[in-house]
């Protein structure tokens, strides 16, 4: 491998040196500190060494975390055979499988993406929003009127849904029944990947021997679902159909790596951009009054959402050799963790960063390169615009029939689950249906 450093050189002047940081801990014990206090970590790391420095967590060391937004352009827009997505979203591998796109790099990747992303754009996406609506109309008739519930799980089964009916074409009963039932049980378990002590199969017992059952269960039923499809030879609206029209000479196994993707990234992240912004739009109720109103206004307002509580905290690049950020050199082999929580908390781009203010993002575009809950470059998530687009049908759908205030008035923490972070308390609300 070549030893050069990657791209032109900064503005800045360049340090030989890797990127500052915290005094060096095992890898598992600082992974540890960040599973708990991550949020609070950031702000402390980036007030003492600046928008770049360097953590070991585990399974990264390092991880250079990056909050400049020139930096973040850097990577972003960088040689794609430098930086491997794929590799920095290795810790996906148990659930998504090989295969996945999210863990495909270079030529490979881009090949796979293609195929992936025309059902995601344009009037072939936008033929799902009378089945979005339906399927958010429905959710909300299921609530108890002015009794406290939690909107996050509403969510997740409005969002599983959705896609179960988008990719599969599957109607509710049956097999659309269990298949729901066995990914919500997969996602519970999921946790167990995060941590390294956890992945160990003793006899049959624990988190990890769960998440494999549970793995396995949903599998079968994939393949199922692929063997029938082949079989009957019907074409559809659904995106299995569309795969295997546009991939005839795909295997199972690749087709089902796919599917967990589009099943897994389109279901939990945007249901839990929907909790959130629902959490956010009840503790200020004339936002939420505004966004009822006027559809623009509720786009921003879930745009607000996603910058100041993010779901996903990091973008990562693995790169293949040195690379000059911020004035220093990350080795070959690090991971740049673009930081979504950071850039997002900047003063300098978002005055008063911790208020929620949707007026931000009225009448023009978010920063490409200051918001970035979608990631950026070649490897932004393929289904953004399916996802601002569902979020829109649903979210409407509910403030048309519906109105909601927390059940408690103080803001809700943060709690991870897995690679994402969740209303602690899941987003409890009260309901009154609206005349």
């Amino acid at each position: 491998m070549s030893t050069a450093v990657a791209e032109a050189p900064p503005a800045v002047a360049v340090n030989a040196s890797p990127p500052p940081g915290p005094k060096v801990l095992p890898g598992f014990v600082q992974g540890m500190r960040m599973l708990l206090t991550e949020h609070r970590m950031l702000e402390r790391y980036r007030a003492r060494y600046g928008d770049v420095f360097a953590i070991a967590v585990w399974p990264f060391d390092p991880l250079v975390v990056v909050a400049d937004p020139a930096e973040v352009r850097r990577i972003f827009t960088g040689d794609p055979a430098v930086m491997h997505a794929g590799e920095g979203n290795g810790i996906l591998g148990p659930l998504v499988g090989p295969h996945s796109v999210l863990l495909l790099d270079e030529g490979e990747h881009l090949r796979r993406r293609k195929l992936l992303l025309p059902p995601f754009h344009g009037e072939r996406m936008r033929v799902y929003g009378d089945v979005m609506r339906e399927l958010a109309a429905a959710e909300v008739e299921r609530w108890p009127a002015g009794e406290p519930f939690a909107l996050l799980p509403a969510m997740q089964r409005v969002t599983l849904r959705i896609i179960l009916r988008t990719v599969f074409g599957m109607q509710e009963g049956g097999g659309m029944d269990r298949l729901e039932r066995d990914l919500t049980r997969l996602l519970r378990y999921s946790n167990a990947m995060m941590t390294p002590a956890l992945q160990r199969d003793f006899a049959g017992r624990g988190p990890w021997a769960r998440f494999k059952r549970a793995r396995d269960e949903v599998d079968a039923q994939l393949f199922d679902e692929i063997a029938w499809r082949r079989a009957a030879g019907a074409g559809g609206d659904d995106i299995l159909s569309m795969l295997l029209g546009a991939t005839p000479d795909a295997t199972d196994a690749e087709l089902r790596d796919d599917l967990i993707t589009l099943l897994v990234a389109g279901h939990e992240t945007t249901a839990t951009t929907m909790a959130w912004t629902l959490e956010r739009l009840m503790r200020h109720p004339e936002i939420l009054a505004h966004s009822r109103e006027d559809g623009a206004y509720l786009d921003a307002a879930v745009r607000e959402a996603q910058r100041v509580r993010p779901v996903i905290t990091y973008v990562m690049r693995q790169i293949t050799a040195p690379f000059r950020v911020g004035g220093y050199t990350a080795p070959a082999g690090a991971t740049l963790g673009t930081s979504v929580t950071l850039m997002h908390r900047r003063a300098d781009l978002y005055p008063e960063p911790h208020a929620f203010r949707p007026e931000r993002f009225l009448g023009s575009k978010p920063d490409t390169y200051g918001w970035v809950p979608f990631g950026g470059g070649v490897r932004r998530c393929l289904g953004a615009a399916f996802a601002q687009y569902e979020m829109r049908q649903v979210l409407s759908t509910i403030l048309e029939r519906c109105d909601l205030r927390p059940d408690d008035p103080r803001p809700e923490r943060h709690r991870r689950k897995m690679i994402t972070f969740v209303p602690a308390r899941g987003a409890r609300a009260v309901m009154t249906p609206r005349a």
